[in-house]
């Protein structure tokens, strides 16, 4: 790239940093003043009319200065070389925020609240997707001599509980009989892996009552539990962050509450981005959903030991801070997987 395009750059780069600042017009005698661009007012106005005509920029009103364009913006962010990576001081603090968790939604509860705060955006976390869980134990607990409760633990803390009521009561032995032939069919196992398991272990029972009935009825249960998922769920924090920039949607700020709440169009969007470690951002009409017109999405996955649990994400208007927004939500998506991975 010739030593023009690299000069131009910079200055959208500045006028990317003072609108996102001050949510004001950018002129060039404001760039010059601001920024040590190293040219004149004349060339840095040149400058500006070659962005304008290439979609880089754009006048919203006569006699006004100049502000970045989905494309402007996007040019941004792919030239983002180097994203300021989080202190010391403030890694220790999210992990620790996150430890004190008390079990997976206590602990997604406090990421969405965190990187709401962080990014001063809506923050959007997806609960562990149940199709890519695997059984890391199951609990059997009599409440009585004919009712169990069956407790499945997936290896992302997803709990999931189902109560059983039996024909003939049982005993404690035949109790732990229970718990541990059912755990030696689900234990380890995927979830469709898990299901197919413990149907395989009911076909194959010998004789009914006592212990073997106890089995053929926990499998049902057990099988509604592993097959039928519920609705994948998101959490939401921050929705109030929209309001402090009503004028960047356009008057589009309803739609994008309602997608909001239907959650669909959310849903779709952390869906796309499946690569551990990847931040992807995604400008306005990038986002190929109508309802979020002049939104901007950044989102990447979190999980552990190279399974990916869920989405995450913040999003917000285009008039964002980008590098800060990047940076945040790489470090909350790492330390929940952190933090999910060694429960």
């Amino acid at each position: 790239m010739g030593s023009a395009d690299d000069r131009r750059f910079e200055v959208l780069r500045a006028i990317v940093a003072d609108f996102v600042s001050t949510k004001e017009p950018i002129g060039s005698k404001t760039l010059v003043e601001r920024h040590n661009l190293g040219v004149s007012s004349a060339t840095v106005r040149n400058d500006m009319a070659v962005l304008e005509a290439e979609g880089y920029i754009t006048q919203p009103h006569t006699s006004s200065g100049r502000v970045p364009t989905e494309k402007g913006y996007r040019e941004f962010v792919d030239r983002l070389d180097d994203i300021k990576p989080l202190s010391s001081s403030e890694r220790r603090a999210i992990l620790s925020f996150l430890e004190s968790g008390v079990d997976l939604d206590d602990v997604l509860r406090r990421a969405v609240r965190l990187l709401a705060q962080l990014t001063r955006q809506v923050a959007v976390v997806q609960y562990p997707t149940l199709s890519t869980s695997s059984v890391r134990h199951l609990e059997v607990v009599a409440l009585t001599p004919a009712k169990l409760l069956l407790v499945v633990i997936t290896d992302s803390g997803r709990v999931d509980q189902r109560t059983v009521e039996l024909g003939d009561a049982i005993d404690e032995h035949q109790v732990s009989q229970l718990r541990e032939r059912l755990g030696q069919a689900l234990e380890g196992k995927p979830l469709a892996a898990a299901s197919v398991a413990v149907s395989d272990l009911a076909a194959h029972l010998d004789g009914s009552g006592g212990v073997g009935d106890a089995i053929g009825r926990s499998a049902t249960v057990l099988v509604e539990s592993l097959v039928e998922h519920s609705e994948e769920r998101l959490l939401l924090g921050g929705t109030a962050n929209l309001t402090r920039n009503t004028a960047d949607f356009g008057g589009s700020l309803r739609s994008v509450l309602e997608a909001l709440e239907e959650q669909v169009v959310v849903l779709r969007l952390l869906a796309v981005q499946q690569t551990a470690g990847k931040v992807t951002v995604r400008i306005g009409h990038e986002t190929e959903a109508e309802q979020m017109a002049g939104t901007s999405v950044v989102s990447t996955v979190y999980g552990s030991s190279g399974k990916v649990y869920g989405g995450m994400g913040v999003l917000g208007p285009t008039r964002m801070d980008y590098p800060g927004t990047i940076a945040n939500v790489a470090a909350v998506a790492l330390y929940i997987g952190e933090v999910l991975g060694s429960r």
